[in-house]
């Protein structure tokens, strides 16, 4: 990770393919829980236009404001004046698998794969069940990188330890 001051936040960009379920509730998850310390924001390699409503009904439930949440393309972040990410975190197998592009500040990569709710074929109460599991899935992986020491961890054993919480529940 590269050098930050205490008071500078953390920038998390977490990755799927359609940027329309998992990644849109791995961005809010980590800016719920990691404010004021985490900035996230969530993009996809082929956005698929609007988020999951399944997606925005769970985080209304929650009591979190959906204003933030649009499908959108990751080259956002890769421009000129975007943002320099610390992380970025893909929580599909397609995106973890495609050729990302440069990222500015070449940050640290995760992949902490998950199963897609947007997939689930059944009734709205079954589809909404796999967006809660996605949620709760999430939840121990963001405790776990918000408790990592980043300041003490040299890049190998952060990577070892991302690659951790990666594997928390699957």
């Amino acid at each position: 990770m590269q050098s930050k001051s205490l008071t500078d936040p953390i920038n998390i960009l977490v990755l799927c393919t359609g940027n329309s379920a998992r990644s849109i509730l791995a961005e809010a998850a980590f800016n719920l829980a990691g404010q004021p310390r985490v900035k996230a924001w969530s993009a996809g390699s082929r956005p698929t236009g609007p988020p999951n409503p399944f997606a925005l009904a769970l985080l209304q439930a929650k009591g979190i404001d959906t204003g933030f949440a649009r499908s959108k393309s990751w080259d956002e972040f890769a421009m000129p004046g975007a943002a320099k990410m610390d992380f970025v975190i893909t929580v599909c197998d397609s995106a973890a698998a495609e050729e990302c592009p440069y990222w500015p500040g070449a940050p640290m990569s995760a992949h902490w794969g998950l199963p897609d709710p947007a997939a689930v074929i059944g009734s709205d109460a079954e589809k909404g069940a796999a967006f809660a599991q996605t949620w709760e899935a999430l939840q121990p992986r963001i405790s776990a990188f918000l408790a990592l020491p980043l300041a003490s961890l040299d890049a190998s054993s952060l990577r070892a330890r991302l690659k951790e919480i990666g594997e928390i529940g699957a």
